[in-house]
């Protein structure tokens, strides 16, 4: 295998790769195909990403510059701190992009009658209502915090808020600053004006934020003398790292509980400020936030935190925003009265969000009052704000059943909530298992336990993405229902693995990490390798969320120079490198961004003829493959086989959405050439409803 090529050439860094990703983002919001109101959206969802890039991806590269330097390891240190340099600098001309992109999506929404103005474009009519506005709605939620030597902004500033920085001038004294938050947790941020006579034809939205600036001297009158105010938007980001205490005499809970407490005084890695901020605020600004040579300190458009856009309101026509799609009903779980009975037919397989998840949901709450079902387990990884899941499981406590719930606490953000519905779940009886605290438990799996003449017989349902009725209608992803013995004598070996760890688990159909997953793959890959070195057809075909486990890409290079044709489709980071010569020749990778997030994971590996298809929870990265516990699930099944591969091939038509990973990321739109315009989710939905389409007339002959 060709190892002569040094780390930077056979791997994409992926904290850039991760910026590729967001670049394609920002990409569907200057998209002009887009409605005019899911592109505000996507910006939304950008700021979005770009905060948790900083919590997470920024703040582990900071860390590792300051670990290495104080341990006097200057060659390691300084190559993280080219590695920050070119993060800042992608990001300086991301942000450019981006305010360019807002502002053009400013004027091409007034064309659409609907104006997005700011406190200087108000009329008097205008300023006397938002005054009415802003005393009775606004100011309850306002407490300015007045900085002094004794006042730790650091402390007191929520990195999930924006904030005005103020500085309070008085001719005859020395400047003043304070903060106030925007608070868009308490109200909306998008103020909708109410239509004047003489402006019919048009439509105004205006910001909470400023709201606030037309009234900022009213925030301090009768508190503080002044004689000018002057007020600069900035938002802060901090380090989304936390350690857990080891004291054995505290629980779980109340140890993560601790663990957030760290997260709201970490350090922040961000500021990103208005750039018409006066030098002399910014100096205040940094000082105040204690800003090292380390951190990220962004100057932008003054629009902070547009993560709040992600719920942008449409005000206008219904098409200036995309069209809800009508979810499909599986005709074979239509067909029969109770879910049981159709997964004794045959297997089940739904792709969210074109199926109703619905049909998940009555599987759990059917298993709730089921007179023949004795125990429910399940994993939670990340839940609804009102989970219909969680209340059937409670219901089926009410009913006698035995309920084990596999909490992951760890989610990453959704710790707080995990704890309390583990809380919740406690409280109403049903037995709430951590799991093991080395290994983050991100499976998505579900089994029921039902007597049937006299046996126990085990129905399962394994997934790619969350039990998460809100999510569901947003993210891509497969279901698989199944009552095949050998999958869910495994499925409940899982649980066993989880709350007995020191015990051997053996797995010869499901890839479990950490225990044999990574192990697996690399079998299968060799597997293609010997079919290729022996002069068969040799091919993988794969969809993943991210890509940077340096273990299976070394394997995937040997394979492509083994002759093994390779494709890949992926949403998020590639550290693999297509199309280099002697290295990659045979690999093809694409990303799909569109209206619906691309969430499944799934491998398909030719085997001469005798494909295995696995769907899975698991990225191919290493914190999947080792320190996760994963699933992937083989489909046995040659319809469902069948399906899986044709939906894979779907995206590889595209030619509105797909863009090439090409080894340097730059994010080209895959060429149409003499093809149709195809845009694959449309075409998925499309696909699925024929299926349906054609199962319900079948069904229909049956009767």
């Amino acid at each position: 295998m060709n190892k002569n090529k040094t780390v930077t050439q056979r791997f994409f860094p992926k904290e850039l790769s991760w910026l590729a990703f967001n670049e394609r983002v920002l990409q569907e919001a200057a998209d002009e195909n887009n409605p005019i109101i899911e592109r505000f959206r996507f910006l939304g969802i950008y700021s979005n990403n770009m905060d948790e890039f900083y919590r997470v991806r920024v703040a582990d590269v900071r860390r590792k510059i300051i670990i290495l330097m104080n341990n006097d390891e200057q060659e390691a240190a300084e190559k993280n701190q080219l590695l920050m340099t070119q993060i800042q600098q992608k990001i300086i001309k991301l942000t450019d992009e981006f305010d360019i992109i807002y502002q053009k999506l400013v004027n091409q929404l007034a064309q659409h009658n609907i104006q997005l103005i700011d406190h200087h474009q108000v009329n008097d009519d205008q300023i006397h209502w938002l005054k009415n506005f802003f005393q009775n709605k606004v100011l309850r939620h306002i407490t300015p915090i007045l900085i002094e030597k004794k006042v730790n902004l650091v402390a007191r500033l929520n990195d999930s808020a924006t904030y005005y920085y103020l500085a309070i001038h008085r001719d005859d004294k020395q400047t003043k600053y304070a903060t106030i938050e925007i608070p868009t947790d308490k109200m909306s941020r998008f103020i909708i004006l109410p239509p004047l006579s003489k402006e019919k034809k048009y439509k105004k939205i205006i910001l909470l934020e400023d709201v606030i600036q037309l009234f900022i001297e009213d925030i301090f009158l009768g508190f503080v003398k002044f004689d000018s105010i002057e007020a600069h938007s900035f938002k802060m980001t901090r380090d989304s790292e936390y350690s857990i205490n080891e004291d054995i005499a505290e629980s779980y809970v109340e140890k993560m509980s601790d663990s957030m407490k760290q997260r709201l005084i970490a350090e922040p890695v961000r500021v990103i400020y208005d750039g018409n901020m006066p030098e002399e605020m910014v100096k205040s600004l940094k000082r105040h936030l204690k800003h090292s040579s380390y951190d990220n300190l962004v100057a932008a458009g003054k629009v902070r935190n547009v993560k709040d856009f992600i719920k942008f309101p449409n005000i206008g026509r219904s098409n200036l925003e995309n069209k809800p799609i009508e979810a499909l009903t599986n005709q074979q779980f239509a067909a029969y009265n109770t879910v049981f009975e159709a997964i004794q037919q045959q297997d089940i397989l739904l792709n969210y969000p074109y199926h109703r998840f619905l049909h998940f949901t009555e599987f759990v709450r059917q298993a709730a009052f089921d007179p023949h079902v004795k125990h429910i387990r399940i994993t939670l990884y990340r839940i609804a704000k009102n989970s219909r899941v969680v209340s059937s499981l409670i219901d089926a406590v009410d009913n006698g059943k035995m309920v084990t719930v596999v909490m992951e606490l760890r989610a990453r953000f959704d710790e707080e909530a995990n704890i309390e519905w583990a809380r919740t779940m406690t409280d109403a009886g049903i037995r709430v298992v951590f799991g093991n605290p080395s290994f983050k438990i991100h499976t998505k799996i579900f089994v029921v336990s039902r007597e049937e003449k006299s046996k126990m017989v085990n129905y399962a349902h394994i997934g790619t993405g969350n039990f998460h009725e809100s999510t569901a209608k947003i993210y891509t992803d497969f279901s698989l229902f199944t009552k095949d013995q050998n999958i869910t004598k495994e499925v409940l070996s899982i649980f066993d693995l989880i709350q007995l760890p020191y015990r051997q688990q053996k797995f010869e159909h499901l890839l479990v990490s950490p225990l044999n997953s990574k192990s697996s793959i690399l079998a299968l890959i060799d597997n293609e390798i010997t079919h290729a070195q022996s002069g068969n057809k040799a091919d993988i075909l794969f969809k993943v969320n991210n890509l940077v486990d340096h273990d299976i890409i070394e394997k995937l290079y040997q394979a492509s120079q083994s002759g093994v044709i390779i494709r890949g489709i992926i949403r998020g980071m590639c550290s693999l490198r297509p199309k280099i010569k002697g290295l990659s020749d045979n690999i093809s990778i694409i990303s799909v961004v569109d209206r619906f997030l691309e969430h499944s994971r799934v491998m398909c590996f030719y085997n001469n003829g005798d494909k295995k298809v696995y769907i899975s929870s698991a990225d191919w990265m290493k914190r999947n493959m080792e320190d996760r516990i994963e699933v992937s699930c083989p489909i046995y099944d040659q319809k469902l086989i069948k399906i899986i591969t044709n939906l894979l091939e779907i995206h590889f038509k595209d030619t509105l959405k797909a863009r090439v990973i090409d080894k340097d990321q730059v994010n080209s739109y895959v060429k149409r050439g003499n093809r149709k315009n195809l845009r694959s989710q449309n075409e998925t939905y499309h696909y699925l409803k024929h299926l349906e389409k054609a199962n319900y007339e079948q069904n229909q002959n049956r009767l």
